[in-house]
């Protein structure tokens, strides 16, 4: 879904959300049909969900990518399911990137079916917690502090997939930013089972940048966390240019970019995300600032994960 999340989104004293109430609801209806009815399917191996409830820019492919290297060091062998959609080769690209055991599936069950023939001990899904044709045996729900449930509605009056009520059917709450015992409380009353952990971003290899002048770009599901870490690190922002998550860019407006830069004296930077997406225009004045994602009481996170292989 390529589009700018509007403003609305972030607030409950806008008419908008009201106006569009009417189609919320029958998109509620829908999602709730959708899990009564459909037929879940169990699997040989442990289905561990990355997923989500609010539309993009939680985290969810990074928390895999750290999720299946700590499972990798304790002996395990999984690997990370995605789901094909057209128009999502960044995300496909920065696994494959990051991890040597992709599978890329347009039918998650297959799959998962492919993982078991190829001897992989477990699946871990890169999203599909709204995919409830599967059983899964952990579900550990992402949120970034920056957005968390923004306006609490559901589509399209609001960024939610599904309404909070779905950490029912959760184990694990992953909230990437500083602790917030307010939305703590708020969860705990939806599911007092959940476990929740706290993971932050490290920003890498960015003290080549300091003392220089930056025009950073992004076009992630929350251009603005990307920008937030350049800024918590104490890098110069000169601008910061923030386009629709999966954006496919053209050659042309990377080399207006980059000709604005220059202009300006400054730097450009983007994430390794959109760097990966751009690769094939070669412009090598567009620099790549990665980030790294560390889990707080990791060995405990882990050991809750472990219990998937008992």
């Amino acid at each position: 879904m390529k589009f700018n999340k509007p403003e609305f989104w972030k607030t409950k004293k806008s008419i908008f959300p009201f106006l569009l109430m009417p189609i919320t609801l029958i998109v509620n209806c829908i999602i709730r049909l959708r899990k009564i009815f459909s037929k879940r399917k169990s699997f040989n191996i442990p289905i561990i969900c990355v997923g989500n409830i609010y539309i993009g820019g939680t985290g969810k492919t990074p928390s895999s990518i750290y999720l299946a290297k700590e499972l990798q060091k304790k002996g395990r062998k999984p690997v990370i399911l995605r789901k094909y959609y057209k128009g999502h080769n960044d995300e496909h690209y920065l696994l494959k990137n990051n991890f040597s055991n992709v599978i890329i599936e347009e039918d998650r069950s297959k799959g998962i079916l492919r993982a078991e023939n190829d001897g992989f001990d477990s699946v871990i899904l890169d999203d599909g917690f709204q995919d409830y044709s599967i059983n899964k045996n952990l579900s550990i729900i992402c949120f970034n502090k920056n957005q968390l449930i923004g306006n609490g509605y559901i589509l399209p009056s609001g960024p939610l997939r599904e309404g909070i009520d779905a950490l029912q059917e959760s184990e694990v709450v992953l909230i990437n930013g500083k602790p917030d015992k307010d939305f703590e409380e708020k969860i705990y009353k939806v599911n007092k089972k959940l476990e929740i952990y706290y993971s932050i971003y490290n920003l890498l290899d960015f003290k080549i940048f300091q003392q220089k002048k930056l025009v950073a770009f992004a076009g992630i599901g929350n251009p603005d966390n990307f920008f937030k870490i350049l800024i918590e690190n104490n890098l110069d922002i000169f601008k910061t240019v923030a386009y629709p998550d999966h954006y496919n860019y053209s050659k042309s407006e990377l080399i207006n970019l980059v000709d604005y830069a220059k202009k300006n004296n400054c730097e450009i930077v983007t994430t390794e995300k959109d760097y990966l997406r751009i690769l094939k225009y070669n412009i090598e004045e567009i620099k790549c600032l990665k980030v790294k994602l560390e889990i707080i009481n990791n060995e405990k996170f882990l050991k809750k994960v472990l219990n998937v292989y008992n």
